[in-house]
């Protein structure tokens, strides 16, 4: 299942987990949608915010009234007032429950950005920081603002909206929350340099096809040594640690959110037999395929 912010429509392919693609309704450009979640909730049919769901694209959100949750990737997220959220295509996540909270939704294409290096920079981080509590700080009142002239360009009323200023626009907003305090995981990207950037787009292509730290230095053009430096100094964690969470992450999320056999989920991440997906998942996360699942998914 596929929507586009305003209606469902099917997916094509195998992906297993439900996904919204990038559609609205209307929009004065392409590539970039502004909103309210008030009017998000009203245009999904029966909840569907509500339920699991992996997006295509990237989504901001400022939460403006109201209290509630909001869920990505194992991680449940208090949102108040002055809460900034980043989800990133590709990441899974579920809305709380409709009515409990407003706020600015901010959703685009990771094309629509200008390309300069620090925004390009900015795109690629599909792992970078999800959740800010601004509160009623200087952070938030530029955040604010900077959403608010999004707002302001994209509904002009004379038809003269420009995508080059709502770029610009964007691109300014990206660079300021990059300012924003990290919290949490002390993931520093740019420590990694040009090398880390590279290997990060690499393995978000090519993790279910390989977890050899020799292959990609190869397609990359560096040494083990080269990538592990970058690795550690972007994380604390060597090439194949970084390489092996990422495939902890998506076997998670599959076997929490579908109901695809535990073999099938194996040869889905590159495992040839289930019996070595079994060892490696109980190394990473401590749990034993089929009890994580049991756990997350709950009674049916």
């Amino acid at each position: 299942m596929t929507s586009g912010g305003a209606h469902d429509e099917g997916l094509s392919g195998d992906e297993p987990i439900p996904g919204f693609g990038f559609n609205p309704p209307t929009a004065p450009v392409s590539g970039l949608e502004i909103t309210d979640l008030r009017t998000l909730h009203d245009r999904m049919r029966q909840g569907g915010l509500e339920r699991v769901h992996r997006v295509g694209f990237h989504t901001l959100t400022l939460i403006t009234e109201g209290s509630g949750e909001h869920t990505v990737d194992f991680v449940t997220y208090p949102c108040r007032p002055g809460t900034l959220l980043w989800v990133r295509p590709g990441q899974v996540q579920r809305f709380g429950r409709r009515g409990t909270m407003n706020g600015t939704h901010l959703l685009f294409t990771p094309a629509f950005p200008p390309h300069f290096p620090g925004a390009d920079r900015l795109i690629n981080e599909w792992y970078g920081p999800t959740c800010w509590q601004l509160t009623t700080g200087p952070d938030h009142a530029v955040v604010s603002t900077l959403v608010g002239q999004i707002r302001a360009e994209f509904t002009r009323r004379d038809g003269a909206v420009s995508q080059e200023i709502l770029q610009l626009q964007l691109g300014t907003l990206l660079l300021q929350i990059d300012r924003l305090p990290r919290h949490g995981k002390r993931d520093d990207p740019q420590a990694g340099g040009e090398i880390y950037a590279r290997f990060r787009i690499e393995l978000e292509r090519s993790y279910a096809d390989t977890r050899r730290a020799e292959d990609y230095g190869h397609r990359l053009g560096y040494t083990v040594k080269t990538l592990t430096r970058a690795c550690l100094a972007a994380t604390g964690q060597t090439v194949k640690q970084v390489i092996d969470a990422r495939v902890a992450l998506e076997a998670q999320r599959l076997l929490s959110h579908t109901d695809e056999p535990i073999a099938a989920i194996a040869g889905r991440l590159g495992f040839s037999e289930a019996t070595n997906f079994g060892k490696f998942f109980t190394r990473h996360t401590g749990a034993a395929p089929g009890d994580f699942r049991r756990i997350h998914q709950g009674p049916h």
